[in-house]
């Protein structure tokens, strides 16, 4: 929440007096000292010199907050080198969470919009000494609990001047791990006060002991990698002599019933791990044989000693039929075992939702996806391309959505750009900034459609909407004062005299679109028009098209247009808490008359009147499992609705991979989501996981399926999500999407045999109920412990091969009575340690330890890069 109003005055007056003051005169008294206005030069100066110092205190504040609940505390010290006698500057800074409370005698601190947040230098302002360092506390609602929820690019501005970057925040890269440097941040230090985000949590901090007792049980079997794949087949049967047939000469392809184009990325891949097209290399035939009663994608695989057969049911299947081969190879080995395969995929939905709104993201990030989401026989492209801090896509006859959507600067009327966020400083040519032209669109569309994956592409409406709302208020001045004022409100989104006072809950007042205003739905046809012609030409067709459908409370409340609609309607909407659920339906209508299928986050879908919903609805499935997920998704699933499973606990992949604060992403349904994890992960049966996992503070579940979903019914599929918010760069992204993805694709394509059943009569689950039998739990650690080594001993070095900045794991280390032992979550991956300030050593067998520090990392598949190490305690 924002400071409160008297407050927000009286900072408002103070600024507004300081600017005054400096507008008569040159000079000024501002407490005792005798300073001058600041010019560029001396704001350069204080921008490349001032040193800022971030550090969490305290996660566990209690009454600071007034009714928020959670609260911490943080420390900003500011110190300069120099003597400051200039006045007029203000320094400006994200910080995601809602301010409460400031203690400083000498500055004030204010909430522009969303996390932009900005210090003044208050009447009791003393220049800075040379030399001298003066400190703010700021008490904020929620939980600070990795250190990566602070944000960089802090800036300083002053009245009529240029914006600058302050030096000493802008983020490095470490040229040892390639990891993100945030050097203003303080490191975490105090298990107690700054990773334990409540008084009951039981979460450990993943230090190398923690992670060395979890990998115990994972050992290397170098047997798994020579003869099995990601994902797992249906049936695979291997020849009972271990032969393998060498595809060193190339391969000579026969195609019957499928056009080249269908399989030509899947022959190119196999290309660039040694395997050639050769009129002379070994015979392999791929005939695509329809059947109206097979699972789309279904295929069979033969290996013989001198051809390969694929036989598939269509086009998808034959490649990724060619994608399995594929997955039986090694970098450096293009030897494949003998083996008969017969697969098929356990989900028609089998997804990744990449949000490039919040913070832009290439698009040759986006080809590279899609490259492995095939790879790996993934095949829906969920593509936010919209939010409150950017709007990525180029849609002709609205220029001003990427003119002024797509950039965040510091530009207060924001008429040429959106205000900073996420720590993206005040220039709007900065790399968090962008957009895809129509001609980039259509060339991921091209490479979608090449690799046989869907796009589905989302703009969030009504709420989610701050780039478009503002885009379009850029629009209409633009046009009012051209003149043409019925052009100029043609698309506008927003009642100008709304009265309206709310804060979503990214702490925005300003983020959602007038439901009431006609206007409102000609923008969205206008969009989607554009969309649906962009993806014709593009031969990719749109489909299906993800509403979003987050509401925002307290919109509308106070709106005129709206006053008129609940007078005036004829669709019995008279509540203002009725108008969320009315603009999905009527925007589902609307995708509905032009042959594309809604889709939309469950919680807002659930708003609606099913019956008033068109035939195919998707909804995604995304409250976590103690809420519990299972209720609405049960429910929706019984409406007759298609549900994609999205419960953040096990599919949100910006949320950190170990409980460790020096990994990235926000924790609030799972402070770990390693990849063991994603693998253990059960989809058709939500409840049951409660009798093997917590919550996100390490506490027990205990979750009743009382109105179950009914028999025969079931999930459609599951999806896997980068939210952006921490996430700003390509690397950044890449770290965060693998290896998980590789386990998201074993549970979307595999249904495994330790799975426990879904009971579809109701049943109740907790840590004692007994569902998830002992036997259930060996098979799947032995299913696990295959899948690891799998990933280490081959996957890995594939993605190194991409060119992907995966994650390297950190390592699991103990001292045994003076020796270092040492594991990996993926068994097989080099080690090194190094004690005190001696050289890496490459770690092979437990060591003796001596009494020095000790360190361990390890190391890439390709050995090129290093994993961030640890301190062994």
């Amino acid at each position: 929440m924002t400071r409160s109003m008297p407050a927000m005055a009286l900072n408002l007056i103070v600024l507004l007096s300081l600017v005054a003051l400096g507008a008569c005169d040159s000079e000024r008294t501002v407490g005792t000292s005798r300073v001058s206005e600041i010019t560029q030069e001396q704001l350069d100066d204080l921008a490349a010199s001032l040193d800022v110092r971030y550090t969490v205190i305290n996660n566990l504040e209690k009454g600071r907050c007034g009714k928020a609940g959670r609260c911490f505390s943080v420390k900003i010290v500011l110190t300069s080198p120099e003597a400051v006698s200039a006045s007029g500057w203000q320094l400006y800074f994200s910080q995601y969470f809602p301010l409460h409370e400031v203690v400083s005698d000498e500055f004030i601190v204010d909430t522009i919009n969303g996390d932009l947040k900005r210090i003044v230098p208050s009447e009791n302002y003393r220049r800075f000494k040379r030399g001298q360092s003066k400190e703010l506390t700021l008490y904020l609602a929620g939980t600070h609990g990795n250190e990566f929820e602070a944000m960089p690019n802090y800036y300083v501005v002053a009245d009529g001047l240029e914006p600058r970057l302050v030096e000493s925040t802008v983020p490095t890269q470490d040229p040892q791990t390639g990891l993100e440097i945030m050097p203003h941040l303080v490191g975490f230090t105090d298990a107690e006060r700054q990773f334990r985000i409540s008084d009951a949590e039981k979460i450990e901090w993943a230090t190398s002991s923690v992670l060395y007792e979890r990998n115990e049980n994972t050992v290397l079997d170098p047997g798994a990698v020579a003869s099995d794949i990601i994902p797992t087949p249906l049936a695979f049967e291997l020849d009972s002599e271990g032969e393998k047939l060498d595809l060193a000469s190339g391969i000579s392809v026969a195609l019957q019933g499928v056009d080249r184009d269908h399989i030509a990325t899947a022959l190119d891949r196999l290309g660039r791990f040694g395997v050639d097209e050769n009129q002379s290399g070994v015979p392999l035939t791929i005939s695509v044989i329809p059947s109206k009663t097979a699972i789309p994608g279904a295929y069979s695989l033969l290996i013989e000693r001198e051809f390969i057969n694929i036989e598939a049911v269509d086009a998808a299947g034959a490649f990724y039929a060619l994608q399995s081969v594929a997955g039986l190879m090694s970098i450096g080995d293009v030897r494949i075992p003998l083996a008969m395969i017969t697969d098929q995929p356990r989900y028609g939905f089998r997804g990744i939702h990449i949000d490039v709104a919040r913070n832009f993201h290439s698009k040759e990030l986006i080809l590279r996806l899609i490259e492995q989401m095939a790879a790996y026989k993934l095949n829906k492209l969920h593509f936010h391309l919209g939010d409150d801090e950017g709007w990525r896509m180029e849609i002709p006859g609205l220029p001003e959505l990427t003119d002024v959507g797509s950039r965040r600067c510091h530009d207060e009327s924001e008429s040429t750009c959106l205000l900073p966020q996420l720590g993206s400083g005040p220039f709007g040519d900065s790399a968090v900034n962008g957009y895809y032209s129509v001609s980039d669109y259509q060339e991921i569309l091209a490479a979608a459609t090449a690799h046989h994956v869907q796009v589905i592409p989302s703009f969030d409406m009504p709420g989610h909407s701050r780039a478009a709302v503002k885009s379009m208020e850029a629009r209409y001045r633009k046009l009012r004062e051209a003149g043409d004022r019925q052009e100029a409100t043609r698309y506008l989104l927003t009642d100008l005299d709304d009265k309206s006072r709310y804060n979503s809950i990214q702490n925005y007042t300003d983020n959602t679109i007038n439901v009431c205003m006609q206007s409102s739905y000609a923008f969205v046809d206008k969009v989607v028009s554009e969309l649906q012609e962009i993806h014709a030409i593009a031969g990719h067709p749109l489909t299906r098209y993800h509403i979003g459908a987050d509401e925002t409370a307290g919109a509308w409340k106070d709106s005129p247009a709206c006053e008129r609609f609940l007078a005036e309607n004829s669709d019995g909407v008279d509540r203002v808490d009725q108008l969320g659920a009315y603009f999905i339906e009527r925007v589902a209508g609307v995708l509905a008359s032009k042959g594309i299928e809604p889709a939309g986050w469950g919680d807002g879908m659930g708003h609606t009147d099913a019956e008033r919903m068109p035939a195919i609805v998707q909804s995604n499935a995304w409250g976590r499992l103690i809420d519990p997920a299972h209720v609405a998704a049960h429910k929706q699933v019984n409406d007759g609705w298609q549900v994609v499973i999205s419960v953040p606990d096990a599919t949100y992949f910006d949320f950190p991979y170990e409980a460790d604060p020096k990994e990235r992403g926000f924790y609030w349904a799972s402070r770990q989501t390693n990849s063991r994890k994603v693998f253990e992960f059960m989809p058709d049966n939500l409840p049951a996981h409660a009798e093997f996992w917590t919550d996100s503070e390490g506490l027990d579940m205990q979750l009743n399926d009382q109105n179950p979903m009914q028999k025969g019914a079931g999930f459609v599929g599951l999806q896997g999500h980068f939210w952006s918010e921490t996430l700003r760069t390509d690397e950044q992204l890449e770290y965060m999407a693998f290896p998980r993805l590789l386990a998201l694709a074993e549970r979307a394509w595999h249904a495994a045999s330790w799975e426990v059943p879904y009971d579809h009569a109701g049943a109740n689950y907790d840590p004692t109920s007994g569902r998830f039998t002992s036997e259930m739990r060996q098979r799947r650690d032995r299913e696990w412990n295959r899948f690891a080594n799998l990933v280490a001993g081959k996957e890995l070095a594939k993605l190194d091969h991409a060119g992907l900045h995966y994650r390297i794991p950190t390592v699991g280390a103990k001292l045994i009575e003076g020796i270092l032992h040492c594991n990996l979550i993926f068994p097989g991956l080099a080690i090194e340690y190094r004690l005190g300030e001696a050289e890496w050593q490459v770690y092979s067998s437990p060591v003796p330890a001596g009494d020095a520090a000790i360190e361990v990392r390890a190391v890439s598949a390709d050995g090129k890069r290093k994993g961030r190490p640890l301190q062994v305690q």
